[in-house]
């Protein structure tokens, strides 16, 4: 329970740091160096969590997407294609 509230109020911290930064930036005309890097690297960190996955958790994703599309869990490509039939007119 206490690492959750230790967790909590770090996040809560950072964000209200990253909110001044910000706002700093907008409103302040002497807004310098220091506001600009907090505020881009709050929003650096916010695109981690897309990008950043342990790879056995991606393979593991695909697993189960392709047995929800109906490929059996085999993985991509296992299964019927949804490409249309029909040929393009430049190919």
């Amino acid at each position: 329970m206490a690492v959750r509230i230790v967790r909590w109020g770090a996040l809560l911290g950072l964000g209200v740091v990253w909110w001044w930064a910000v706002l700093r930036l907008a409103l302040a005309p002497g807004a310098g160096v220091l506001e600009g890097a907090v505020a881009a690297g709050g929003w650096g960190l916010s695109l981690l969590p897309v990008h950043c996955v342990p790879k056995t958790s991606a393979a593991r994703a695909v697993e189960v997407a392709g047995a929800v599309r109906g490929l059996g869990g085999e993985g991509v490509g296992a299964g019927p294609t949804r490409a249309s039939p029909h040929r393009r007119s430049g190919g």
